[in-house]
């Protein structure tokens, strides 16, 4: 919850010059309110636009809620569902993240997936198996060809936003478990095709040696994206 549309405007202007020719896909997800604004001013780029959830139904008595039809209308090509804050603040469930999905797919958006554990399940030792259960929730229903439009990012909830960040063994540790999972559900050429990212304070100081894990092949930037030259320096190392 970043960002007026004028102040994104000047914040994507910032980031055009600095991420023009990556070789490595980017992509912005903003508030609701600062979709037209941003869709705007990323035409004729390489920067794609996401918004930050959408709703499971396509219209109705849903008040304050905003649909997948809603957002491909616009232009909209991607959508983040299942983030952290989302079910630690307002009750997502994995099966919501499930029913969210599958609204986003049949609408024709990509889907950024988010999956993660908090400190206590760390602690607990049951990372690998929550994760792989909720990436099985998640994809209930998704076929092996929708997978093609699936991103799937490892946001450990004890590293958002708290300066803290998994090693980079930590990451690709859970990366190689998620992917071995989607692996078990739909083989491991779709496996191996997914693109999973990781997303816990990654930065410029330790994004090189994140995205240089096997597994790692991309970063969910939260509070670096807010910078210009952070976000850039991101982008850089992925495009290594």
């Amino acid at each position: 919850m970043n960002k007026t549309p004028a102040e994104a405007k000047v914040l994507i202007e910032g980031i055009k010059p600095l991420v023009k020719g990556a070789k490595c896909g980017v992509v912005v997800c903003v508030p609701y309110v600062d979709l037209p604004t941003v869709l705007e001013a990323a035409k004729g780029t390489n920067i794609g636009v996401g918004a930050e959830n959408c709703h499971w139904e396509s219209s109705g008595a849903f008040t304050g809620e905003i649909s997948a039809p809603m957002l491909t209308s616009m232009g909209v090509q991607y959508v983040i569902i299942g983030h952290s804050e989302r079910r630690t603040y307002f009750g997502e469930t994995d099966k919501t993240v499930n029913k969210r999905i599958r609204a986003a797919l049949n609408a024709g958006l990509n889907v950024i997936l988010c999956v993660g554990e908090s400190l206590e399940q760390r602690e607990q030792g049951i990372t690998k198996e929550l994760v792989a259960m909720q990436t099985k929730i998640a994809l209930g229903g998704v076929t092996k060809e929708e997978m093609k439009k699936i991103i799937i990012a490892y946001e450990p909830i004890w590293a958002i936003g708290t300066g803290k960040t998994a090693t980079a063994q930590q990451a690709n540790e859970v990366c190689a478990a998620i992917r071995s999972t989607v692996a078990g559900l739909y083989g491991k050429g779709t496996a191996d095709a997914l693109t999973v990212q990781y997303g816990g304070s990654m930065n410029p100081k330790n994004a090189a040696e994140l995205l240089a894990q096997p597994d790692v092949d991309g970063g969910l930037i939260g509070g670096a994206s807010l910078r210009p030259a952070d976000f850039a320096a991101i982008v850089k190392a992925a495009s290594v």
